[in-house]
């Protein structure tokens, strides 16, 4: 397995990628998501071999704050430290940001997947999070 930075990723292995996980939405205009993958600060792919089995993509002024917007593993390949692998890297690479930010689903096993990898829940703090949906 290696780890890629690459915001040039073949599209038809991110429509596989996202659509394995139920993110249907992205892949419904799939141009979009290429250019958003294209547009973003930071992309990394974890590759077995030539396949995409996970990506981490990151937004945000890469100073002050970065917004981890995707974190992606094949289902066959999940729990097998994949994902914090990339979380990891990311840390590592904007270690000088003082705000790394994700939303995502509330479900135990996201929670607790988040948590061991040094993130805090909004609602377990002092901090409050909003977000707005169109």
């Amino acid at each position: 397995m290696n780890f890629l930075t690459d915001k040039n990723i073949n599209l038809k292995q991110l429509i596989n990628l996202y659509q394995s996980v139920g993110w249907t939405s992205y892949t419904e205009k799939p141009e979009l998501l290429q250019q958003a993958v294209h547009n973003s600060l930071y992309v990394l792919g974890a590759f077995d071999q030539d396949r995409l089995i996970g990506l981490i993509r990151v937004v945000g002024d890469g100073l002050t704050i970065i917004y981890i917007q995707d974190l992606l593993v094949l289902p066959a390949y999940q729990n097998q430290g994949i994902g914090s692998t990339l979380i990891n890297k990311v840390s590592k690479e904007f270690r000088h940001v003082r705000q790394q930010v994700l939303l995502t689903m509330e479900e135990p096993e996201t929670r607790a997947f988040y948590e061991k990898n040094g993130f805090s829940s909004c609602d377990q703090g002092e901090l409050v999070a909003f977000y707005h949906e169109y």
